[in-house]
C-alpha cells in the first residue's frame, strides 16, 4: 500500500511539473557550485522566454520548451529537462569558469599537426578553451551548414570540419570550453556572389579593403539573418559560445553607404544585428560575445565603425576588445610605445572600459597578442610579453582571455602550467 501511494504521489508531482511547463510557472534557485551561494543575474531561458535570477539566485519562468536553460557570467551553462524539474523548486548549480583560449582557424582545427599541438598545450598549461573559426575573414564556411544561402553562394566549397557535433563532443570530453567565431560583415564570398548585398564605392563598383576583400552592408536584414543562421547551426552542434567578429563598418572613406554616413545610423545597424542575434539564439542557451577594436575602450565616439561600449554590451554576454599592443599605433595616454609596455596597455584599456561602461569585469574577455609585432619594430612577441598581457587581464578581473596567432602556432611560453589532471577522450576528430 505504501508503494502504491508513493507511486501515485510521484505521478501527481510529474503531472504538476508538466502542467507548469505548459501553462504555469517553474521556480528554481541558481547556485555557485563552489560557494553554494545564490547567483544573482543568471540568465534563464525556456523556449523564447528569458528571465534573470534575483539577488538570492531565485527565478520563476513560464514558457514552452523541453528544458530550462541556465547560464551566468563567469560560469558555465546547463540544461534541466522539464520531466526532471523538481516540484515546487529546483536548485541548479553552475560551475565557475574563466576561459583561457587559443585561436584556431577551421583549417587549423582540421589539420592534425596544428590541432594536436594545441591539444598538447592545453594538457600542459592553463589553456582550457578553443576559439574556432566557423566562418572566416574571407566568408568561407568551414563546416556543412544547413543554410541555403551558404550553399547558394558557394561559401561551403571547403567544409574542412566534417562533423561539427563530433568536434564539440570531443572538446567537451577533454574539458575544453568551445567558442565558435563567426566573421560577420567582412564577407568576400557573399558580397561577390550577391552584389546587391555588398558595400560599393561612390562610382558603383564593389568596394574592397586593403586586403582586397569585399564587405557586405551591415544594415541589411538579409545579411544579419544569414550570419545568425550559421550561429544557430553552431549552437545546435554544442558550442558553448558564439563570438561575432567584424561586427562593424569598414574604417574607410568614399563609400556609397547611406547607412554608414552618421554615427547614429552606424550604431543602429550594429546594435540591430546584435539584438536580432540575441533574440534568435535565445532558445539555445548559448553565450554570445562580440569582438571590438581596442580603441573602443578609449574613444568616446563610435570609432567611425559603429562600435561603442554602451551599445554593444546590452546585447552580448561578453565583450572581447582586441588589445593587441601592436594595434595601438597611436598609443594611449602616457604610453607612446605600446609594445614596450604590454602590461600597461592591456590593463589600462580594460580599466578605462570598466570605468566608462560600469559593468562587472567578468563581462570582458580580451584578445591578447601572440604574434610578432608589425608596427613598432617588428620584433618577436614571446613568453615575456604574453605573460605580461595575461597578468594585466587577470589583474583587471576579466573572465579569462584569448590568444591570437593567425598562423595557429603557439607554445607554452608565458603560460602557467596545468593544475588539472589530463582528461580521457580523443584529441578531436
Amino acid at each position: 500500500m505504501i508503494i502504491r501511494r508513493t507511486g501515485l504521489l510521484t505521478l501527481l508531482l510529474a503531472a504538476q511539473v508538466l502542467a507548469a511547463g505548459s501553462s504555469g510557472a517553474l521556480q528554481g534557485r541558481i547556485v555557485d557550485a563552489v560557494t553554494h551561494q545564490g547567483l544573482a543575474g543568471a540568465i534563464v531561458t525556456l523556449g523564447d522566454t528569458v528571465v534573470t535570477s534575483d539577488a538570492q539566485g531565485r527565478f520563476m519562468i513560464r514558457g514552452q520548451g523541453a528544458s530550462v536553460g541556465v547560464r551566468a557570467y563567469g560560469h558555465g551553462r546547463t540544461f534541466v529537462p522539464l520531466p526532471t524539474f523538481a516540484y515546487p523548486q529546483t536548485d541548479i548549480t553552475l560551475a565557475p569558469i574563466e576561459p583561457k583560449a587559443l585561436y584556431l582557424s577551421s583549417f587549423g582545427v582540421a589539420d592534425r599537426t596544428l590541432r594536436t599541438a594545441a591539444m598538447r598545450i592545453a594538457q600542459a598549461s592553463e589553456i582550457n578553451a578553443l576559439v574556432i573559426d566557423l566562418k572566416s575573414d574571407r566568408g568561407q564556411v568551414g563546416f556543412h551548414a544547413n543554410v541555403p544561402l551558404a550553399l547558394a553562394v558557394g561559401a561551403e566549397r571547403e567544409p574542412v570540419i566534417g562533423d561539427l557535433k563530433a568536434l564539440t563532443d570531443a572538446l567537451h570530453e577533454r574539458g575544453l570550453y568551445s567558442i565558435a567565431r563567426i566573421v560577420v560583415f567582412k564577407d568576400d564570398v557573399l558580397a561577390l556572389a550577391r552584389p546587391d548585398l555588398a558595400i560599393k564605392t561612390t562610382a558603383g563598383a564593389i568596394w574592397r579593403d586593403r586586403d582586397g576583400m569585399a564587405w557586405t552592408d551591415p544594415s541589411l536584414p538579409e545579411v544579419w539573418n544569414y550570419n545568425i543562421d550559421l550561429a544557430i547551426e553552431a549552437a545546435r552542434s554544442g558550442f558553448d559560445e558564439i563570438q561575432f567578429d567584424y561586427i562593424r563598418f569598414p574604417d574607410a572613406k568614399g563609400l556609397a553607404l547611406p547607412s554608414g554616413r552618421t554615427q547614429a545610423s552606424r550604431v543602429a545597424a550594429i546594435s540591430g544585428f546584435l539584438a536580432l542575434a540575441r533574440h534568435r539564439l535565445t532558445p539555445y542557451n548559448v553565450f554570445i560575445a562580440a569582438d571590438s577594436f581596442g580603441y573602443v575602450c578609449w574613444n568616446l565616439d563610435d570609432t567611425g565603425v559603429g562600435q561603442t561600449l554602451s551599445t554593444l554590451l546590452p546585447w552580448v554576454d561578453y565583450l572581447s576588445p582586441m588589445l593587441y599592443p601592436s594595434s595601438f599605433q597611436f598609443g594611449i595616454p602616457g604610453e607612446h610605445d605600446p609594445v614596450a609596455h604590454s602590461n600597461e596597455v592591456v590593463y589600462r584599456s580594460l580599466e578605462e572600459a570598466l570605468r566608462r561602461a560600469q559593468v562587472p569585469a567578468v563581462r570582458l574577455r580580451p584578445w591578447l597578442q601572440a604574434f610578432s609585432d608589425y608596427a613598432f619594430g617588428h620584433g618577436d612577441f614571446g613568453g615575456t610579453q604574453i605573460h605580461a598581457q595575461i597578468s594585466a587581464a587577470e589583474s583587471a578581473g576579466t573572465d579569462g582571455w584569448m590568444l591570437w596567432n593567425p598562423r595557429n602556432v603557439y607554445s607554452t611560453q608565458g603560460l602557467a602550467p596545468s593544475t588539472v589532471p589530463d582528461p580521457p577522450g580523443p584529441a578531436a576528430p
